[in-house]
């Protein structure tokens, strides 16, 4: 989960000024993590405890009002009798790391991530979002080749996963929706080489840069195995103490 929060950070500062090129400071000095890692800790703490993530986000939500909430999860923040609301938005995919990491088979994981996913995002699109994603992490971490990732994303989720970075740049532009932000991160992960070529990969596309390239750093995550150290290090410093201590007793828990 700690590749998601690497990429929400080092994306946040490109979301309104993209940036097409691999090559800029990996953490600015105006990074800071979003609503993207909130959320993603969020499920973490859930997960550790065992508890009902709409209780969590909500209360994470409200101890950090200003990270970056999209219209409609905002209204669902703050309006406790309110259910899931036929959402397909990235705010699916962004979020589901944790449950890559947590459990034995990849059909629990995917059981499991739909469960999470449909307290709120509870339209087809954003719960295939969000299965492709964790599925992608638990194939990572499971030692499954680029190319096993690839056939079962497209076999399970339907993406077209044929474009390159190259053909997506140049015409790429901010989309929340899960349909055209997972096949973009996911494709800028098959074309990386390392975990931190990977983040950079995702940035350059341009589009919603801290989602898709949370979405990235986790499944890179779990394929390159881990986050390098200086990376790691970085990261973490700028977690405030309470999403810290969950991130580490998280992945302590599940290494």
């Amino acid at each position: 989960m700690l590749g998601a929060i690497v990429g929400d950070i080092v994306g946040s500062i490109y979301e309104w000024n993209n940036h097409r090129s691999k090559e800029f400071p990996f953490f600015g000095s105006r990074c800071s993590f979003t609503d993207d890692s909130v959320l993603t800790v969020a499920l973490a703490d859930t997960i550790l405890k065992n508890g009902d993530y709409a209780v969590a986000m909500r209360r994470y939500g409200q101890l950090y009002p200003d990270a970056g909430y999209g219209g409609m999860f905002r209204r669902w923040l703050w309006s406790p009798s309110m259910g899931a609301y036929n959402s397909f938005g990235n705010g699916a995919a962004m979020r589901i790391s944790p449950a890559g990491w947590a459990y034995a088979t990849l059909d629990e994981t995917l059981k499991r991530a739909r469960e999470f996913t449909s307290v709120t995002h509870d339209h087809p699109e954003g719960l295939k979002g969000a299965e492709a994603t964790a599925g992608a992490i638990w194939m990572g971490r499971h030692g499954k080749s680029r190319a096993e990732i690839r056939e079962w994303v497209v076999r399970h989720a339907g993406y077209d996963l044929t474009r390159t970075c190259d053909q997506i740049r140049p015409e790429y532009t901010f989309n929340e929706t899960c349909q055209r932000t997972v096949p973009e991160a996911l494709t800028a992960f098959f074309e990386s080489t390392d975990f931190e070529d990977a983040v950079r990969l995702a940035v350059s596309l341009g589009g919603d840069t801290d989602t898709l390239a949370c979405i990235t750093g986790g499944v890179a995550e779990a394929f390159y195995g881990g986050v390098p150290k200086e990376i790691e290090r970085e990261a973490l410093s700028r977690l405030d103490a309470r999403l810290r201590d969950v991130t580490t007793l998280f992945r302590a828990r599940f290494p």
